[in-house]
């Protein structure tokens, strides 16, 4: 998260992310273009990827793991035949085969691909190894036995066969994923290798790719009203949690951390949702008998 003198503006800024520029530098540039003091991202991105990066700015980024913990889209093509080093088309071939999968061979091999998997992260990752990150080790020419993790993939499916050697897929997973160990993995079981020949993240959470802000347009509109305008609220961030209204009492006693009441609702004792005054979110935190009992409270 950068952080920095600047305007308290709060509020998400959905970027359509080009290939060639990391996460970060897309975070530096829109912290620069709003003039904010503080921003961060909810998903990082490869540098060759596109797509939907969810920038938060002020307020917002208190709201980033919920966007984080949210499902979320993929289009990506797999290079069939080939296994590289980075499991992407930037690394070096370390593996061919000339055995190229029919289309059934490939839906039949998606279905171990789907619900909860264990996936072993790419060794050119920002896992973390005794302190270090996996891709400066793999850069240093170590190899690594990194743990399996669990994945929840909602669907996978071949939504296209360009030519033999290519295949398109369209995922939906939760957080934690790396679509290029999908790449390997599936090109494992297919007994050809394969890795991720490009990839797109259509859309995250609520942010969809399609209401998404190219960096030309940002740069053009940098330090202007215009670019202001395109912010979305903070309250976007918290569309998978269950609203709560609070009274005016409440919401004063929350936005100083402490329970406030809220108004009756279906929400469960003990689940998590948030507290509104006026249409604004107040705190995030957990319901009980009544009252908000706050994890994290906005500032007005």
């Amino acid at each position: 998260m950068a952080r920095t003198k600047g305007r308290d503006i709060s509020g998400w800024l959905v970027v359509d992310k080009p290939a060639g520029m990391t996460s970060t530098a897309v975070v530096n540039k829109v912290r620069w273009a709003l003039g904010a003091k503080k921003a961060g991202h909810a998903g990082t991105l490869d540098p060759a990827a596109t797509g939907v990066l969810a920038v938060a700015l002020g307020e917002a980024t208190k709201t980033v793991p919920y966007i984080t913990d949210a499902l979320k889209c993929y289009r990506f093509a797999v290079r069939l035949g080939a296994q590289t080093n980075t499991d992407d088309a930037e690394g070096e071939v370390i593996a061919t085969s000339p055995k190229r999968p029919s289309d059934d061979d490939i839906r039949a091999a998606l279905s171990a691909f789907r619900g909860e998997i264990q996936q072993i992260p790419p060794q050119f990752s920002a896992v973390k190894v005794d302190g270090e990150r996996a891709y400066a080790l793999a850069r240093a020419g170590e190899e690594m036995a990194l743990a399996a993790r669990p994945l929840w993939v909602e669907s996978i499916e071949m939504t296209g066969r360009p030519d033999a050697d290519t295949v398109e897929l369209e995922m939906v997973c939760g957080k934690g994923g790396y679509v290029r160990a999908i790449a390997r993995d599936l090109g494992s079981a297919l007994g050809c290798h394969g890795h991720v020949l490009w990839l797109r993240r259509e859309w995250s959470g609520p942010f969809d790719v399609a209401e998404g802000v190219g960096i030309d347009t940002i740069e053009a509109e940098a330090r202007t009203p215009a670019l202001d305008a395109r912010l979305l609220p903070l309250e976007v961030g918290l569309a998978d949690l269950p609203e709560l209204k609070a009274t005016a009492e409440g919401a004063a006693r929350l936005r100083n951390g402490n329970p406030g009441m809220v108004l009756a609702s279906d929400v469960a004792w003990g689940e998590e949702a948030w507290a509104s005054w006026q249409g604004r979110a107040v705190a995030v935190g957990t319901y009980r008998s009544g009252e908000l009992h706050p994890s994290r409270v906005f500032n007005a």
